[in-house]
């Protein structure tokens, strides 16, 4: 008996340094570009789903009107848009440079699916390991609530929403003058 506890503690060691080895070697995945472990993608899926639903975020506080929706889209557009990208435009290069992909909102379902405070969560306290960033001590719980429902009726907008999302107008070209040469002082009218 006491050689099969032996053995089991040396294996659980060999097994929990060889994983350590396997990390601290540089022999996983660590760039954006990598491919995931295996099952990496489903287990922080489950691992970020229980920890939102253990953190038990009551429904949102506003109503989804069009004056909350349009304060989302201004807090959506200004902080968002440039991972998330905007209704109708090509993705922003951003959002395929990351790992996981940032979540482009108003194509497909976006998270549509998701309750406003699934989206709230995530906007307030940002995600590890990923380029989700928090933004509870950047933005009010209200712009938060805003922009998570803004998210989440990202497939029924109204127009004034919608209007508000396109994106601005590039800033006119500027044509650049070319400064004029120096002028030279002949030798002979230097002191």
């Amino acid at each position: 008996m006491k050689a099969f506890v032996f053995g089991l503690l040396v294996g659980v060691l060999l097994l929990g340094g060889g994983v350590y080895y396997y990390f601290t070697s540089g022999m996983a995945p660590a760039a954006a570009g990598d491919p995931p472990l295996p099952y990496e993608r489903r287990m922080a899926s489950r691992s970020l789903d229980a920890h939102i639903e253990k953190a038990n975020v009551p429904p949102s506080p506003l109503q989804t009107n069009e004056d909350n929706l349009l304060a989302g889209a201004k807090v959506y557009k200004e902080q968002c848009a440039v991972c998330h990208g905007l209704p109708n435009q090509p993705p922003p290069a951003v959002a395929d440079n990351m790992y996981p992909h940032a979540t482009l909102m108003f194509k497909d379902k976006g998270v549509t699916d998701d309750p406003p405070s699934v989206s709230y969560w995530k906007a307030a306290n940002g995600i590890r390991l990923t380029g989700m960033p928090s933004f509870k001590g950047a933005l009010t719980d209200t712009q938060l609530w805003q922009a998570a429902l803004l998210v989440a009726h990202a497939n029924e907008l109204p127009d004034s929403v919608k209007k508000e999302l396109t994106p601005a107008p590039p800033p006119p070209a500027t044509t650049l003058t070319p400064a004029p040469a120096p002028v030279k002082t002949p030798p002979s009218k230097q002191k």
